[in-house]
């Protein structure tokens, strides 16, 4: 799978699957990835400490497999969106966007990448580019890109309606622990304004046909909003899944040593990460 067919089967009512990279670091992690059966992964650079050349030599080795690569950038910006997509990124993450400015400032970067300055302001406000032949040229170089932006707290759903009217928004993205916190009930995530939150803008964005992702932990809670709409499937991370796949594992292994007499183990409980 591709960007743009990626694009075309949410646009057609599908469902794609994938998860966060926060700690892979070793370009080696692309084959077994690749193996899991995901349609996508997102390379974090917001809550991970990467780099440039770190993240550059996780492109190139997902280059390599069918698995769309999108890059959580650190914070919204137009010029480190187009650097990710330089580096071979098919898509960029934007976080806690609030301003009709800020997805105009990336979405701008992304669809119509290399277009920069007044160029870039003038397609976005008014549709128009210096000639035919370099809209179809810039159409074409980045038919595959994605450009996701994050509503993440009360201001940024309030502009919701505004931001989806940007020329090149592919999707919407909602991170349960910045959007709980705006919402006074941080982590609070089976709570009735949080729900609420997430049904106004599964809501809105339906009536646009924008699809949500919004990057829960669990499998109930992933389970439950993929049938309540979110259809762009961005379950848990590296990370936390090593962590919990350990953890039942040798939850069965202790309890068989227990039983033989080699005493008590360790108990270790759900994993913390918060990305």
């Amino acid at each position: 799978m591709n960007g743009e067919q990626l694009k075309k089967k949410l646009q057609a009512g599908g469902v794609v699957y994938g998860t966060m990279l926060s700690m892979s670091r070793n370009p080696r992690w692309a084959t077994p990835i690749n193996d899991f059966g995901l349609d996508f992964v997102i390379i974090d650079s917001e809550h991970a400490p990467r780099g440039r050349s770190e993240i550059s030599d996780l492109l190139t080795a997902f280059g390599s497999t069918g698995l769309v690569t999108i890059v959580r950038l650190p914070y919204p910006d137009g010029h480190r969106a187009a650097m990710e997509l330089d580096a071979g990124a098919q898509g960029v993450l934007a976080p806690y966007c609030e301003t009709v400015q800020e997805a105009k400032d990336v979405a701008g970067s992304v669809k119509w990448r290399n277009l920069k300055g007044a160029y870039l302001k003038k397609v976005m406000d008014t549709g128009d580019l210096p000639s035919e032949e370099t809209r179809a040229y810039l159409q074409e170089r980045n038919r595959n890109n994605i450009c996701i932006i994050g509503i993440e707290s009360v201001p940024g759903i309030e502009n919701l309606p505004n931001i989806l009217k940007v020329d090149g928004v592919d999707a919407i993205f909602v991170g349960p622990n910045d959007l709980s916190t705006s919402l006074g009930i941080p982590d609070k995530l089976q709570h009735p304004d949080y729900e609420a939150a997430l049904r106004k803008i599964i809501s809105i964005c339906r009536a646009q046909n924008v699809p949500v992702l919004i990057h829960h932990q669990t499998l109930e809670l992933t389970q439950k909003w993929l049938k309540e709409g979110a259809r762009f499937v961005l379950y848990s991370s590296d990370a936390r899944t090593i962590h919990n796949g350990f953890r039942r594992d040798f939850e069965s292994i202790k309890a068989v040593g227990k039983e033989i007499g080699g005493g008590s183990a360790k108990e270790v409980g759900e994993s913390q990460e918060v990305i």
